[in-house]
């Protein structure tokens, strides 16, 4: 594993940390690839009984990394992302998430498809793909309409707005509000409650609970071809490029201009 992508396995627990705090641990496609090879090992030892995801202190995940993101190097097969989410889905055993600061886009959306979800107070999701000119990933649109109703998943995915822990709680997006401190110690006491269980029974309650996982992968095939048109929109382009514009040091009355 790199620096970015760190993995520590004890006691059938394997927790995998998103660690690129400088970026708000945004994701490049490097690091979505070794998060997909991490979540399918996972799946496929049998020493495994839990998967923990957890970012850092300040961040849990602030989404795609813009800048690998809108120049992405050439690739055979599928994006590094696409992959990412497949192995989400494809979990059968139990993903938890420990959330503290800011989880934006896919580091908002992945949380939809974590069995448990335990977030600082200080946490915010944000799903702010309109503000993108872009729509959701990750069969998010429709997974949140399935948790939340339509009303209130339309009000986060049209309008972008952030989502406070507790509000998030409130909405049953997030099982328990913790101090921040508490986050991970916490998150990772309940996975080792879960490896303590009957393998067999946990994979059976979580398959019925989530449904015919095809179902998620169709919808996260319409997103995506939507996804791809909507980026040579104009919104689109002009959201990114002012996202990557460099912020100006010209001072006028007294205030910087970004």
């Amino acid at each position: 594993m790199s620096a970015e992508i760190t993995r520590v396995v004890e006691d059938g627990l394997v927790r995998l940390g998103i660690n690129r705090p400088a970026r708000k641990n945004a994701l490049t496609s490097e690091m979505y690839v070794e998060l997909a090879l991490a979540l399918v090992a996972a799946e496929h030892d049998d020493s495994i009984r839990a998967v923990v995801i957890h970012g850092t202190d300040s961040a849990f995940c602030a989404g795609n990394d813009i800048a690998d993101f809108a120049n992405p190097r050439p690739i055979e097969g599928e994006r590094p992302s696409v992959q990412f989410m497949k192995s989400v889905i494809g979990l059968g055993k139990p993903l938890l998430a420990a959330v503290n600061g800011p989880a934006v886009g896919i580091g908002a959306t992945m949380l939809l498809h974590c069995d448990l979800v335990f977030a600082g107070a200080t946490a915010k999701l944000a799903f702010p793909f309109s503000k993108l000119g872009l729509c959701p990933e990750f069969a998010s649109s429709l997974v949140l309409p399935a948790t939340l109703g339509y009303q209130r998943a339309a009000e986060l995915l049209l309008l972008g707005d952030p989502v406070s822990a507790a509000d998030g709680q409130t909405l049953g997006l997030v099982n328990a509000v913790l101090p921040p401190e508490e986050v991970l110690q916490h998150t990772v006491a309940v996975g080792r409650r879960l490896c303590g269980g009957s393998a067999p029974a946990l994979r059976a309650i979580k398959s019925l609970m989530r449904g015919d996982s095809d179902t998620y992968l169709r919808r996260m095939e319409r997103e995506n071809e939507k996804f791809a048109r909507l980026l040579q929109t104009l919104q689109a382009k002009a959201a990114f490029d002012a996202f990557l514009k460099p912020p100006s040091t010209t001072v006028s009355s007294g205030q910087n201009h970004e």
